[in-house]
Formats: C-alpha cells, structure tokens, sequence
C-alpha cells in the first residue's frame, strides 16, 4: 500500500461508525503490506541491489569501499558483505532511505531523503564506531594496526607514510606540529612541560587515533574528566594544547572543522601566592645554612630569579646574569641584577652556582615553609624592591619585565643606575 492508497482508506474509515471503524482499523493494523520496515521488492536503482527477493540492500562501490576503516572494509571488499537500506515514502515527493549496519556488536544507522547524503553519513559513522572500539580496546588496536601494516599496505588509515605528505592520525600529526612549529613559538621549558601533558593525558586518551574521528564530544569527556578530578589548572592547559593541535589540522587540510570550536571549558581561578616575612626569610635560610640549598635560596631569594632561571645565572663582575625565561619565538635574552649588600656573604668564594635539582630545591623548601610555595621567594623580591624605593624601570629590569615593545625598543638602562638603585634594597 503506497501513501496515496492508505490516505484513501483513512478517509473511508472517518466516514464508517464507531463499531464498524474499529473493525475495520483491526483488520488495516494486521494488513502487513503497509508495514513501514518490510523490505521494497523489486525496486531498480543506482547504488541500491535486490539481493534474493528478500528486499533492498546497499551497493558500495570500490572507491567508497576504500574509504571505509580497515575492519569494515574487510567485511565489504573481501567478503562481499551487503548492508540493509530500507526505502520509505514518506509522502507522495518525499522518499527515506535508511541503511542500517547490525553485526560484530555494532549498531550502525544512518538516514536522509537523499540516497548519497545516507551513504556519507553511514561511512562516517563506521569511522567513528571504528574510533570507539579502538579507544576502548588500545592493545587489540595496535596488534591490529601492525598486522595491517605488514600484510596489508594498501591501506592509508592507520600507517600515514609521513615522507608523502601530513599525518592523519592523532599522535604522529601531534609529533609533526611539536616539532615543527611549537618547538619553535614557545621557551624550552614551555615546550618540555606541554610534552610531558601531552605524553600524560593526550596520547593514552587518543593514541594513534584517525583525526577525522574525534568528534567534540570525546574532547568534551576529556577536559569534564579532568576538571572532576580537580584538576582544573591542567584541564585548561590541556584545552589549549589540543585545540592548538585541532587549529593546525585545520591549516592542514586534515579536517574540515574544529572539533574543539564548540568544547565548553571552565576557566581555573589562579591562587596567588605571598611574599615571605622577613621572619620567615631568617628561618628558610637558617634552616639550610652550611647546606648546598643555602646559596640556591639566598640566589632566589636576592636575585628575583624565576626557578627555571637559576641554571642560567653566573657571576660576572657586580651582576647576576641570568637568560630571561619569558621570551618567545626562539628570541634569546639576558637580564643582570646587581649583587646587594645581603647577597655577598654567601657569595664568598662562589666562582659559578651549584644548583640541586630543582624538584629536590622544591622540596625542601616545602619541608621549611610549607604555606609557601618557591615561587613566592621571587615575589618576595619583587615586594622588597617596592617597600625600599626601586624605581619602577630598574625593578623591571631585574625581574625580567617587559615594559611594552615601544619601551623596550628606547629603554637602555646603565649599570651604574642600575647600581644605584640596588643600593636601596637593604632591609
């Protein structure tokens, strides 16, 4: 029974009475020739086979077939699996086409009113099936990725051979845009915290992952899974890593959106921390005097120097040169801060600075003052040259500050201002 055939017998039936019209709807309602679902027979079109009169399945031709994840491939290309398509009309113009995909623990649906449009979107929704499975399965993932590998070179999903072009896969594209351009925008340390996150929660979560795959849902997961754990400084540093890598992709041609565009991420609140009283300047350096860490903290805490700092710093003449941390695209620089007066006792006999490692200077500052953290001996500096008199310009100057590229480019400061000014700093 086609639409204009059942219109016709809903019309009969308004006209019928009560009794009779429920009857007659009964025997309508068990009539399986208006069945929605059952298969059309005997129907001809391009892209759409009759496969033993048992109704309409989908035709996929070599090239959609080679565009299809490996496993489903296998399923259609060599063993010449068909899938499902229901054709519905949905009224007298309009006509559905529903393919459906039910094996192997899959359930996979797609439909439209245009039999092209249906077939993309199912060849989509096997990838991102294709994507699912692999995330929860990574081990069986990688065995299978390098049987394909050796048997089966034909295909271009999962072994991208980088020498002809951009990765597609998540990890070795993350690699390519490391290397070749974040490497070069941010400081080394910058660059070595972002692989150390990036190694962490990046690459176990989307592996070797196909980057048309990831959907803003599966970032969506990530970034919520963080922030639950009350990790919501990193969940921020991550939001920026991975929509920095979905922004190159794009540059790329690899995707055709962001899927990170539409990712909600709640921004982390900083606590800052506090200068130390000068109290607590005597117990931190009493605490470790006659020890390795006792000139490492008289050179934080004198100098203003950032941690990531101090292997840089050397003596040269009345200054603390140091290599400035804050500076990007690859620009080098360095800042000198006078020696002052409280710094020289634990200078004597210092020819270079013998720093331990930073995460044992952490500790044991945090062992000393526990309500601070080692940053706050930088702000200790800072705090000290405002409460003495430091000139804003010579107070920049020492920490590293950027005064604005006009100022930059005009300020020359000279050491013997620079002398001067340090000599207020005596508390």
């Amino acid at each position: 029974m086609d639409y204009k055939e059942l219109k016709e017998t809903i019309d009969i039936l308004e006209k019928l009475p009560d009794g009779d019209r429920d009857k007659m709807l009964k025997l309508v309602l068990t009539n399986k020739s208006v069945e929605q679902k059952k298969p059309v027979v005997g129907y001809k079109q391009k892209g759409l086979i009759e496969k033993d009169g048992d109704g309409l399945y989908l035709k996929l031709t070599t090239k959609e077939i080679k565009e299809l994840p490996m496993r489903f491939r296998r399923e259609f290309y060599i063993r010449d699996k068909l899938v499902r398509c229901y054709r519905r009309q949905c009224s007298e113009k309009t006509v559905n086409y529903e393919i459906r995909y039910r094996k192997n623990g899959y359930n996979i649906y797609a439909s439209s009113n245009d039999l092209e449009e249906a077939k993309r979107k199912f060849i989509e929704q096997l990838w991102s099936a294709d994507a699912r499975r692999d995330a929860r399965f990574p081990a069986m993932a990688r065995a299978r990725r390098r049987r394909t590998y050796d048997y089966d070179r034909w295909d271009d999903y999962y072994d991208d051979d980088e020498d002809f072009g951009v990765p597609e896969t998540f990890h070795k594209f993350a690699m390519y845009y490391f290397e070749k351009y974040r490497k070069r925008k941010v400081s080394e340390l910058t660059y070595t915290n972002d692989m150390y996150r990036y190694n962490k929660h990046l690459k176990p979560y989307f592996g070797d992952m196909r980057l048309k795959a990831i959907r803003p849902d599966m970032c969506q997961e990530l970034l919520d899974d963080l922030q639950e754990r009350g990790l919501g400084k990193t969940n921020n540093e991550i939001h920026s890593i991975l929509n920095n890598i979905m922004k190159n992709a794009l540059a790329h041609g690899v995707i055709k959106r962001n899927p990170m565009a539409i990712v909600i991420v709640e921004k982390h609140k900083s606590t800052h921390g506090k200068a130390l009283t000068k109290q607590e300047e005597k117990t931190l350096l009493d605490g470790v005097k006659g020890t390795r860490y006792e000139v490492a903290f008289a050179l934080a805490l004198y100098t203003g120097l950032r941690p990531n700092e101090y292997y840089t710093a050397r003596i040269e003449g009345d200054f603390i040169v140091a290599k400035n941390s804050k500076r990007k695209g690859g620009k080098i620089e360095y800042k000198k801060i006078p020696i002052i007066k409280k710094f020289k006792p634990y200078l004597e006999g210092v020819t270079e600075f013998d720093i331990p490692n930073i995460c044992n200077v952490r500790d044991k500052f945090n062992s000393i003052l526990p309500k601070h953290i080692l940053y706050d001996l930088r702000r200790t500096f800072y705090t000290r040259c405002d409460e003495c008199g430091v000139s804003m310009a010579a107070r920049d100057e020492f920490v590293g500050h950027s005064g604005g590229a006009l100022t930059d480019a005009y300020r020359d400061l000279s050491d013997e201002y620079l002398l001067k000014e340090a000599e207020k700093l005596d508390w």
